[in-house]
Formats: structure tokens, C-alpha cells, sequence
């Protein structure tokens, strides 16, 4: 026979998966002899067995019975006796803990009979009574599904009636009413009377809260939090204990240190005269846990002890919950306690000094994913507490902004300039939008999702994005959107919060972000674990140097075409492209290279003798030309074309699917005299840098989207021939390397052949997930929400790499490239490379470092160390 029930004298902390969180922590306080209500633990096991059938089986049933006598010796009381009963309490207490998302009934047992019993027990009508209408309202809740407004609203209307204030001020007599009224209802509701045998309450109860594993809540709790929607919760059936019996009870939660700052200091509310959901019911004000110690001093101080030898045994911070019945002291639950990025740092931090963890788990204590509410503005929190979203969209760039409506890049950088906070609103971005994106505050757009132009290249600015807000519709020529009924023009307010990515209406306060000494502790310590070199995506100095700040090694990817929209530039770029002549071209070009030049000079400087790679341009060349008419007919004029011939020119370009068109590499083999210009650039800077600094400067030069060998070998004999020109020019012996980024699934089937030219691989897994899956990046994110519901995408493969498929294209390339040349080195320049769950699997297929957006670098660092302890 299967064991699906085990009393809690049966189990210990390690039984977690078997047992829940809870059940395993109540038997773990039982184990070291704390004052628990005993009780037993239905398991996990059971949870999805029943989940499979819809019923108990009689093996189940038996055991739960079985058990329920054990439990009725301990405590020497009997289910359903009229006289002296014993009452429970049923909770859910999944592995991982999930705070309010399931269900819980309290006093169960109760009925017509064993609430006289309870009340001649106790000498206390109005106890009985309350603990009889509460334990009603529950089961017609969370068993029967009745919805609980309608039993509050009886509640509401006597206490009306009476004009009372607070729950505690309703007599006996009105309880009795309460009681009779609730029944009432759930025969209105059911058809059926309040079941009055104890047995069949607690059959249907546990069921309930195995049902509540699938609520909508809990599977939204669930994916919210990335927790497997197949683990199930187990139940913990425990003897009630009771804080509502008069003054010299009462009921509370606590913490062993405050969740939000981490300061080490019991931090929690309780309650007099109260049951549990009392206190997070918010019905009445709870009081500071300070006060406990006026109100019943020895309680206080055996809870303040217990506290910290719960702190001391689990060697983290502790949630309590506990109750008082009489002056006695009960220990309900204790669990590691939720915290904020902030509490979570200094927690670890202080409790290595302090001795009670040592530096590898103060590592895995903080979820590096949190760590973007450390290093990004936030809302004041009471201004958030009166803000109501509008809309919501996907929270692509964290951080919170606060600005004025404007509708395009020009409108926004001259209202910057003016000294306003800007919001920029588009349909979509595009490459031409830089600058009054880097004007902005924050970003929102109608379409794209996760890995769109918005949301990428506001990540690696560390601006505020909601990206994908699809319920808007925006009128960029009137200057206007619209939402539920709803129009806001230009100039009004917006306030965003791209960690959440909901949209507010007005304007919400803001905070900064402060870094503490225990941040930089802890990252060091994590530098310490890690094996995996962190670098970051940067195309201005600026950038580069706060990705230094932040702790980046190097730039794994810098992109040249951001370079090429600044104002004093476009027009060359353009007058490049539409060139007729290869002599023409190279005129534009070289009116480009001083430019180019400048910005390489700026990175060189900013990275001193840190590795920086540079990509050759990318994007397809359309991308950069005009499309407003003025901005047309400007360019006809200055190239001396007629209106008709430039967008002749103009359509020609335009290509049905760009991202799969003439770009990348391509461009290099249509048009070489681009890549010498870049290559020239490149080296030119280089030098200059070196020699003026004297830095061991070594570029990195990568070629993007190469596919075949024939590519990777052509593009780069352009790139060593004009670097071996501009060496000898220069007289210098300086160092370079030519490598490709692998973007196309091909290119990893072929690695082995490519790496014979190239000397490093740059995975560049945006791409390379959108041509493995045949997704659009810019339109997913209109279907694969409901993939994820439907159970066929665990999750969003542009935010967390596909291990299966695209991670396996990863994988291969690596080891196919390292047979050819061992000492390869590899890494990631997708936004993957700042996705904590992608940078473990990095670590895991043996990857050189990740690159990402600089405000990801800490993130980035943080769960390289993780994922190094985990393998180790």
C-alpha cells in the first residue's frame, strides 16, 4: 500500500517535495520541539493523483481516517463530539511557497451540535458562535464556490443595522443570526443544507484544496514566479487552536528581520482576540509586534526566542505565523520569508558576518532577477497605492517614468531639450527613432514584444519600455491615442512601469535606485564563483562605461548601425546608399569614416584594454532611408535626382521580408568598399587609442549573419586585407581577430567549417530563435501568450532560450567549432545573455561569457556564479 498521509511527528525539512513547504516546516518544528498544534500531512503525491481522477481513493480515504484517530489520541479530543470536540484546521502548502494563492478553511468540525459543546467547553457563547459563522463563510467560499460578497454582505447589513464598527463588537445573538443567514444561503446556493457530519466536511475540504492548485490565481502566481504547474500542493489537516477566545489571545505574522530593508529586528503585526485571516483580512488595524510586549510580556519574549532559534536552525529569515489561545503561545508555520532585491542583499551580507551562512550560499540566496529594482528608478509606493493602470502592455525594459505624450523622435528630443520628461508613444520603433528614444524617459509602444527594437534598445539604454500595449490605438499624425473610451493627446501625462508594464494615467512620483555597500560586496563574492566572463551590448561610450560601472568585462557586441542615425551623418548614410557608382559610394563613405572613426575612439577609450567586438553593419539598408516626403524631396534635391527617380530608388530597396533579405554579411559581399570603410575605422581607432595610452588594445571584428563558408571566407579577406593595409600605414604590429556571429541555424550544422576562418563565434541568439522557430519577433508576441496557456510553449523563447531546439543549434556549434580550433572562444550576444535561467544553461554547454545590456550586467554576474556553484 502507496503512504499518502504521514503525521507530522513523521516528517523533517528535507521532505519538502513529499510533504509542501509547510508540512515539511511543521514537522521540522515539531522535530525540535516547538509548541505545534499537531496534526497530519496529506501529500503532494495524493494532490496530483486526485488532480488525475477528480476523487480521493479509498486507499486515500482510509489513510486520512486512519490518521484522524491518531491525531484524536494526541489530542485527546473527538471529531464531532458534542461535549468537547476537536476542531481543524485544513491548508494547502505547496514546495514553493505561494503566499494567499490557495485555499483555507479554519474550524472545521463545527456544526449545530459541537458549537453548543464548544461554547459550554470554553464558557464562552460569542467565541463559539464567531468560530462557527467564520468557518461557514469558508466552506461556502473555498469548498461550495458560493461567492463570499454574499456572506459579507450579511455581515455588513447587521453591523449596519447596529451601527458597529469592527467584527468584535457583534454579540451572541448576532452571531446566532449571522449563522442561521449563512446557512441559508448555502442551501439557496447548493440545494443542498451545511453539512452537519465532521467526516464529510473534511473529505470535501481536502478535496477543495486540491482543486485550489488549479485556480486562476495560483496558475498565474505560478507562471508569474516560473513554478512548475505539475508539482501539486499537499494539506496540512492540523489541530485548531483558537485566538479569538477574549483578551488573552490573539493571533499574528512576523519576520526575523524586515522584509523590506533587511535590518535584523522582529518585524510584524498581531492581533487581540482574532483568528488568523483577521489579520490579512485588513478588517481590523493589526498592531506592531512591539506591542506584544506590553500586552503579554512572556509571550513576547518565548516568541522573540523562538524566533531566533527558527532564524538560527534555518539559517535564513524566517515568516512566522502563531497564535495565542489563553496565554499560550502556538507556532502555526514558518517559512523562508519573501523580500524585497534590497532586503534579499543585505540579508545575505550580514548573515555571512554574522556566521550563519557562508559566502557560496549568500550567492544563491538573491534571485538575480531581482536585482533590476536595485538599479532603476521605482514608483513612491503610497503614489502607486492611489494610481489606477489604464492599460497594461509586456514589462520590456524595468524601471518606472513619469512624462508628456509625444508621438515622434523629433517632437521628443526637442521637448527634452526644452527640459521636459518625455514619454515617447509609437506604434512601433524603428533604428530612426534613436535619439528621441535616448531623449526619453520612457517607451511605449502598440506592437512589438520582448525582444522588439523598443524593447532591446531601451534595455541597453536602462530606459522604462512597455512594449506591446495592443488595447491602444495611436494616431501618430493627429497626435493622439486612444484607450478604452479614453483619447490623450500630446503634452498630457503618462506614467509607465516596465517592470510590471502597466500604463497610468498622470503623473506618479518617482524614486532613484541606491546602491548599497552590500551590493558591491555580494557581486564581488559572486565574482569569486562565477567561471563564465560577463560582457555587455554597448554602442556609445556612455553605455560602455556604465556597463563598466557595473562590472562588465569587455563589449560583446557593439552595433554600428545605432552610429549611423545621429543628424550630422544620415544624410551621408543616405546619399551612401542611393549612390549609383562604386566610385560615388566610396566618396559618401569616406565623408563617413572620420565619423565612425570618433565613435570607435570613444569605446576604445571608455574600455580601456577590455576586449570590445564590433559587428559590421547589420541591418538592411532601407532601414536608413527617408520615408516623410519633406525629408524625400530634401534628399532628391541635394543628389540632384528628380522626386520620381529618388523614390524609385527608394522602392527599390524596400524588401518584402527584410529580416531574412539583403543584410548581415550580404551587404559586405554586394557592396566591399562598406566593410574596408568599417574595417578601416575600426583599426584607425585602435592604434590611435593604443599608441596615445599605451593599452594592449586587440579588436574584435565580427561579421554578422554568415551562413555559409563562402561568406565567412570572402568578407573576411576584405577585413584582413584593409587591416594588414591600414597596419603598415600606421606602422603598427597591433593585434586584430575576424570573427562571425552564428545567427543561422545553418551556421551551426557548418561550424566546424567556419571556424577554420573564424576565430570566435558570437551566438546571437535573437536571431537565431526567430529563423529556428519561423517566429517574428516584432508579431509573437500576438499568438504566444496563448501558446503558453495552452500548454505548447513553457514560456517565451525571445525572453529565455529554448533548450531543446534552439539551445541544441547552441550547443552543437560550440562543440563543431572547437574541433576545428580548440581554444575557441564563444559566447552569447542575444538579449539571452541577461536572462538568469538562459545564462545557466550558457554555463552549462561551456560558453567563454555572455554579453548583454549593460543595466543586466549585475544580473547577468550574479546567476553566472549561480549557475558555476550548481554545476560544481
Amino acid at each position: 500500500m502507496k503512504k499518502w498521509v504521514y503525521m507530522f511527528s513523521e516528517g523533517d525539512a528535507t521532505q519538502r517535495n513529499l510533504l509542501g513547504g509547510k508540512g515539511a516546516n511543521l514537522a521540522e518544528m515539531t522535530k525540535i520541539g516547538l509548541p505545534v498544534p499537531q496534526g497530519f500531512t496529506v501529500s503532494t503525491e495524493a494532490c496530483n493523483e486526485y488532480l488525475k481522477n477528480s476523487k480521493l481513493t479509498d486507499e486515500m480515504v482510509d489513510q486520512i481516517k486512519e490518521h484522524l484517530t491518531k491525531l484524536q489520541t494526541i489530542a485527546e479530543k473527538k471529531f464531532g463530539d458534542e461535549k468537547d470536540p476537536l476542531l481543524v484546521s485544513v491548508r494547502s502548502g505547496a514546495r514553493i511557497s505561494m503566499p494567499g494563492m490557495m485555499d483555507t478553511i479554519l474550524n472545521l468540525g463545527l456544526n449545530d451540535q459541537t458549537v453548543l459543546g464548544l461554547a459550554a467547553n470554553t464558557g464562552n457563547d460569542r467565541f463559539a458562535y464567531d468560530s462557527y459563522r467564520r468557518f461557514i463563510q469558508m466552506f461556502g467560499d473555498v469548498v461550495q464556490e458560493i461567492n463570499s460578497q454574499k456572506f459579507e454582505a450579511v455581515l455588513d447589513e447587521i453591523k449596519s443595522r447596529n451601527n458597529y464598527k469592527y467584527d468584535t463588537e457583534l454579540t451572541t445573538q448576532d452571531l446566532k443570526e449571522v449563522v442561521k443567514r449563512y446557512k441559508d444561503i448555502i442551501l439557496s446556493e447548493t440545494g443542498n443544507p451545511f453539512p452537519q457530519q465532521p467526516a464529510e466536511q473534511l473529505f470535501m475540504s481536502v478535496e477543495a484544496v486540491f482543486r485550489s492548485w488549479d485556480n486562476p490565481r495560483a496558475i498565474v502566481y505560478r507562471d508569474l514566479n516560473d513554478i512548475p504547474q505539475d508539482i501539486g500542493t499537499a494539506v496540512n489537516v492540523q489541530c485548531m487552536v483558537f485566538g479569538n477566545m477574549g483578551d488573552d489571545s490573539g493571533t499574528g505574522v512576523a519576520f526575523t528581520r524586515d522584509p523590506a530593508t533587511g535590518e535584523k529586528d522582529l518585524f510584524g503585526e498581531f492581533l487581540v482576540n482574532a483568528q488568523g485571516e483577521d489579520v490579512v483580512a485588513g478588517i481590523r488595524t493589526p498592531q506592531p509586534i512591539a506591542q506584544l510586549k506590553d500586552i503579554m510580556p512572556k509571550v513576547y519574549d518565548q516568541f522573540a526566542k523562538t524566533a531566533e532559534l527558527l532564524e538560527q536552525h534555518y539559517h535564513d529569515m524566517q515568516d512566522m505565523e502563531f497564535t495565542i489561545e489563553k496565554g499560550k503561545l502556538f507556532m502555526l508555520q514558518t517559512r523562508n520569508g519573501k523580500r524585497t532585491a534590497a532586503a534579499a542583499v543585505r540579508c545575505a551580507v550580514e548573515m555571512v558576518e554574522e556566521g550563519l551562512i557562508n559566502k557560496e550560499t549568500a550567492v544563491t540566496r538573491v534571485e538575480p532577477q531581482t536585482l533590476d529594482q536595485l538599479l532603476h528608478p521605482t514608483f513612491n509606493e503610497e503614489s502607486l497605492k492611489a494610481a489606477t493602470p489604464i492599460t497594461s502592455g509586456l514589462p520590456a525594459s524595468p524601471g518606472a517614468a513619469t512624462g508628456r505624450v509625444y508621438f515622434t523622435a523629433d517632437a521628443a528630443k526637442n521637448a527634452s531639450e526644452n527640459g521636459e520628461d518625455v514619454i515617447l508613444v509609437r506604434q512601433e520603433t524603428s533604428p530612426e527613432d534613436i535619439e528621441g528614444m535616448y531623449a526619453s524617459k520612457g517607451i511605449m509602444t502598440a506592437r512589438g514584444g520582448m525582444t522588439s527594437h523598443a524593447a532591446v534598445v531601451a534595455r541597453g539604454m536602462g530606459t522604462c519600455c512597455v512594449a506591446g500595449c495592443d488595447e491602444i490605438k495611436v494616431e501618430e499624425t493627429s497626435r493622439i491615442f486612444h484607450i478604452n473610451g479614453q483619447t490623450i493627446k500630446e503634452g498630457d501625462y503618462i506614467s509607465l512601469d516596465g517592470s510590471t508594464g502597466n500604463v497610468y494615467l498622470g503623473s506618479i512620483k518617482t524614486q532613484s535606485p541606491e546602491l548599497s555597500g552590500n551590493f558591491a560586496t555580494l557581486m564581488k563574492w559572486a565574482d569569486e564563483f562565477r567561471t563564465m566572463d560577463v560582457r555587455t551590448n554597448a554602442d556609445t561610450p556612455r553605455d560602455a562605461a556604465k556597463a563598466v560601472e557595473f562590472g562588465a568585462e569587455g563589449i560583446g557586441l557593439c552595433r554600428t548601425e545605432h552610429m549611423f542615425f545621429d543628424e550630422d551623418r544620415i544624410p551621408s548614410v543616405r546619399r551612401m546608399i542611393l549612390s549609383k557608382t562604386v566610385e560615388q559610394r566610396e566618396k559618401y563613405l569616406a565623408e563617413l569614416l572620420p565619423m565612425q572613426k570618433s565613435d570607435f575612439i570613444g569605446i576604445y577609450k571608455a574600455m580601456k584594454e577590455l576586449p570590445v567586438t564590433v559587428r559590421l553593419l547589420d541591418p538592411p539598408l532601407h532601414e536608413f532611408l527617408p520615408t516623410d516626403e519633406e525629408d524625400i524631396l530634401a534628399l532628391a534635391k541635394d543628389m540632384n535626382m528628380s522626386i520620381e527617380e529618388m523614390k524609385a530608388d527608394i522602392d527599390n530597396l524596400e524588401e518584402f521580408n527584410p529580416m531574412l533579405g539583403h543584410r548581415g554579411c550580404r551587404l559586405d559581399v554586394t557592396y566591399p568598399e562598406i566593410g574596408v570603410m568599417q574595417t578601416r575605422a575600426i583599426m584607425e581607432a585602435a592604434i590611435e587609442v593604443s599608441e596615445k595610452y599605451d593599452y594592449h588594445i586587440v579588436p574584435e571584428i565580427m561579421i554578422p549573419l554568415v551562413g555559409m563558408v563562402g561568406e565567412i571566407e570572402y568578407v573576411a579577406g576584405i577585413v584582413h586585407n584593409t587591416a594588414e593595409k591600414v597596419k603598415e600605414e600606421k606602422h603598427s604590429n597591433i593585434e586584430y581577430k575576424i570573427g562571425t556571429m552564428i545567427e543561422i541555424p545553418r551556421a551551426t550544422v557548418v561550424a566546424d567549417q567556419i571556424a577554420k576562418t573564424a576565430e570566435f563565434f558570437s551566438f546571437g541568439t535573437n536571431d537565431l530563435t526567430q529563423m529556428t522557430f519561423g517566429f517574428s519577433r516584432d508579431d509573437a508576441s500576438k499568438f504566444i501568450p496563448t501558446y503558453k496557456d495552452k500548454n505548447i510553449l513553457p514560456g517565451d523563447p525571445f525572453a529565455s532560450i529554448d533548450q531543446e531546439g534552439v539551445g541544441q543549434l547552441v550547443k552543437n556549434g560550440v562543440k563543431l567549432g572547437r574541433q576545428t580550433r580548440p581554444d575557441m572562444k564563444c559566447g552569447v550576444c542575444g538579449e539571452h545573455g541577461g536572462d538568469p535561467k538562459s545564462v545557466k544553461f550558457f554555463n552549462s554547454v561551456g560558453l567563454s561569457y555572455v554579453s548583454c545590456s549593460p543595466f543586466r550586467v549585475p544580473i547577468a554576474r550574479l546567476a553566472a556564479a549561480q549557475a558555476a556553484i550548481e554545476q560544481k
